[in-house]
């Protein structure tokens, strides 16, 4: 099953997202089985990182939140806020 995760950034962390994103990159390679699509959220200017959105494929919500988990931004504090839906893909790329 898939999940969508819209992660949020918190005020003030944009040191925490440049620090921490060589290990959630790496995280993200290590997990390419798990984690179908991703990438940041960004500001107007489309420059500034202002949050993240992934899909993951679990078997349940909880396993896909415990995955979520061990992203090195999520162990890192820089979100603000994760929700996680279950998500089915219809049009577009096949995942």
């Amino acid at each position: 099953m898939l999940f969508v995760a819209i992660c949020r950034d918190r005020a003030g962390a944009t040191d925490v997202r440049a620090n921490t994103r060589p290990d959630h990159l790496a995280w993200l390679e290590a997990n390419a089985e798990t984690v179908k699509l991703g990438g940041p959220f960004t500001s107007e200017d489309g420059a500034t990182s202002i949050g993240s959105m992934l899909i993951v494929e679990a078997d349940t919500l909880e396993g896909a939140r415990v995955f979520l988990a061990n992203d090195p931004y999520a162990g890192a504090g820089l979100f603000d806020s994760v929700e996680v839906l279950p998500w089915r893909a219809t049009v577009g790329a096949k995942i």
